[in-house]
């Protein structure tokens, strides 16, 4: 098995949809412990999703606005698993005014809390785990293509998109010597309830299965589950020189410019040797 004995911390999970929730569905299968993490409103959405999983994995308080979440983090898995062998980092969030076409207008406070949600709390969970990664280990994140390229509506959240790339390589400097890896999967659109939030969403669905050559459909479990198997890959000890990248599945759609054109000469010649 893949990942088995292995102690996993897994973010993100807020319904069955959820990108996370897919990867801790695979580690569990593949061997793994798994913890899952939540707060506040979402909490009981998480734990009605743990409740869907097999065995039901324990669901543990963490804000990545507070502090102090990430130290009671660490002395939890600490007193209750003793190392931790991987984590995903799987939280972003965006207020309205940073999104949908404002990015001239978005206030500091607004691109700030996006900023310290979706890109310093990887940071923030890499300082406080991975000192109990005591035999090496894995962090892995999950992106939307934003490296080099700017999207439509996606404003503020893809600039803090860009940056989590930017923390990947640099956390992966760091911890490297550690023998912790650090890298970033960019997956393709998927239908979650974050996703349905992104302003512009339904028309990046619809285009992306035309242009990636691999296809691709948002409501497609098995694109889904290709990027958790992807994940689960990345957690396991399979890459192992493996850090500081960003693997893009995505059907790919990041590799191809435009969707194809139709070839409307009926007379061009095929390409000979």
């Amino acid at each position: 098995m893949l990942l088995k004995g292995k102690k996993l911390l897994v973010t993100g999970v807020l319904t069955q949809q959820s990108i996370a929730f897919k990867v801790a569905e695979r580690a569990l299968e593949e061997g793994a412990e798994v913890i899952l993490t939540s707060f506040g409103r979402p909490m009981s959405l998480t734990q009605r999703a743990a409740r869907r999983l097999t065995p039901a994995p324990e669901v543990l308080e963490l804000d990545v606005s507070q502090p102090a979440h990430f130290t009671a983090l660490h002395d939890t898995l600490k007193a209750k698993w003793g190392r931790v062998d991987g984590v995903l980092h799987s939280v972003a969030f965006s207020p309205e005014d940073a999104l949908g076409g404002r990015f001239l207008t978005a206030p500091w406070e607004s691109v700030s809390k996006a900023f310290q949600i979706s890109t310093f709390s990887m940071k923030e969970l890499a300082a406080s785990l991975a000192p109990l990664m005591t035999d090496g280990g894995s962090f892995v994140t999950v992106d939307f293509d934003n490296g080099t390229q700017a999207w439509p509506l996606y404003d503020w959240m893809g600039v803090c998109k860009a940056a989590l790339v930017a923390t990947v390589r640099y956390l992966a400097r760091d911890l490297g010597p550690k023998k912790i890896r650090v890298n970033a999967v960019a997956a393709g659109p998927i239908a979650t309830i974050a996703a349905k939030g992104i302003p512009g969403f339904k028309h990046l669905e619809d285009k992306w299965g035309r242009q990636a050559p691999l296809g691709w459909s948002a409501k497609d479990g098995n694109c889904a589950d290709a990027v958790a198997r992807t994940i689960c890959v990345l957690l396991s000890d399979w890459m192992p020189q493996t850090t500081g990248e960003v693997i893009h599945v995505d059907g790919g759609y990041h590799a191809v410019g435009a969707e194809p054109v139709p070839n409307t000469d009926e007379g061009a010649a095929l390409p000979t040797a």
